[in-house]
């Protein structure tokens, strides 16, 4: 199974995209013969979800090309889903890795490098399929947010989506950062 969480309380839209995404992860998850490799979607309220995607499904190891046809065609579908969708999304790629290495000469030098090269690369296959730049953000985490104290599990890159329809957890314009820090 793909995803974990529940779309209860999700926006009608949110949730047709998150379940959309939900099959294409389960199409995608049966074309890999590497074990434990897994697609997974979680539920984050009623505006958010995320993509969980092993680095393995879409890279070689220590590479950040993505030359694998089935991961282009795995964001080539999800770009199509975006794009049919009339609700617009906040979209942050984040790449994760296992390990924190220093690699030496030429690109990437270590795993920051490696994280951020990898989400460049998702960023700009969803941009050749017509994703806007404008919802698009990158991020690079090395191996400096775990999810597990399994290495090869941190090796992943997160698709984060956020409904921009939904002010759902955002602060109002009389709310500031630090009246939140107080309650």
């Amino acid at each position: 199974e793909a995803g974990s969480g529940d779309d209860v309380g999700l926006d009608s839209e949110a949730a047709n995209v998150s379940q959309k995404m939900e099959e294409i992860a389960q199409e995608f998850n049966g074309t890999t013969d590497k074990e434990n490799d897994e697609i997974k979607l979680t539920m984050k309220g009623s505006n958010e979800f995320t993509m969980d995607i092993p680095s393995s499904m879409m890279f070689d190891e220590g590479e950040y090309s993505l030359n694998d046809p089935n991961a282009k065609r795995f964001l080539t579908k999800v770009a199509k889903i975006l794009r049919s969708m009339t609700q617009e999304f906040d979209i942050e790629v984040a790449g994760h890795t296992g390990s924190n290495y220093q690699r030496g000469g030429g690109i990437p030098r270590d795993s920051w490098d490696l994280s951020a090269l990898r989400s460049i690369s998702v960023v700009k296959e969803l941009i050749k399929n017509k994703i806007d730049p404008a919802m698009l953000k990158v991020s690079a985490f090395g191996s400096y947010r775990p999810k597990s104290d399994d290495a090869f599990e941190n090796r992943r890159v997160e698709l984060r989506f956020v409904s921009t329809s939904s002010k759902n957890g955002s602060m109002s314009e009389e709310e500031n950062f630090f009246d939140r820090i107080e309650q």
